[in-house]
């Protein structure tokens, strides 16, 4: 495997609790950045990986956020732990990274699960999971399109058949 330096020329950043993340992690290069409190569960500090990731910038490319609360709650079947989880990892991740990346003359957001956990089975699935890309430079179209699991169905949307190839395309635009 090479270095994410090695195959697209950029420096990394991680941020997570889980240690076979954090794994991958020191394999592709990355910095891994230590968060006081990150627990991997509901009562994780949130604004702490943010905050350290927008940090992070200022000195690499590309910094990776990975939550595994929402996860752990799907594990559970704890649809409370689930919400709560996903409104805190909106409100206090991504809030935060959007408001700081504004800081930045032009930034890209790549916003993913890494697969599902559904409530219902309590383990990983197989179905296609949403992403959205945000990207500074582009045009602003508002049309207000949820963002959950519902919308990897639908076919007026973007579909990446080989999970691999995703980042080439976020780096790259190909």
């Amino acid at each position: 495997m090479p270095t994410f330096r090695g195959k697209y020329s950029l420096s990394g950043a991680l941020v997570s609790a889980v240690d076979l993340t954090k794994g991958l992690g020191v394999y592709a290069g990355f910095e891994i950045l230590k968060v006081p409190g990150v627990t991997g569960y509901i009562d994780t500090n949130y604004m702490g990986k943010a905050e350290y990731s927008l940090k992070a910038l200022e000195r690499c490319d590309f910094v990776y956020i990975h939550v595994e609360a929402p996860d752990e709650a799907g594990h559970s079947g704890n649809y409370q732990d689930k919400v709560k989880a996903i409104e805190d990892f909106d409100a206090l991740v991504v809030g935060t990274v959007l408001r700081g990346a504004k800081a930045f003359e032009e930034y890209r957001i790549l916003l993913m699960p890494d697969h599902a956990t559904p409530i219902e089975a309590r383990t990983h699935t197989s179905e296609p999971i949403p992403f959205v890309i945000y990207d500074s430079r582009q045009k602003k179209n508002n049309k207000g399109a949820a963002f959950d699991e519902g919308i990897a169905g639908r076919k007026d949307i973007m579909v990446v058949e080989e999970g691999h190839t995703l980042m080439d395309y976020f780096i790259r635009g190909k």
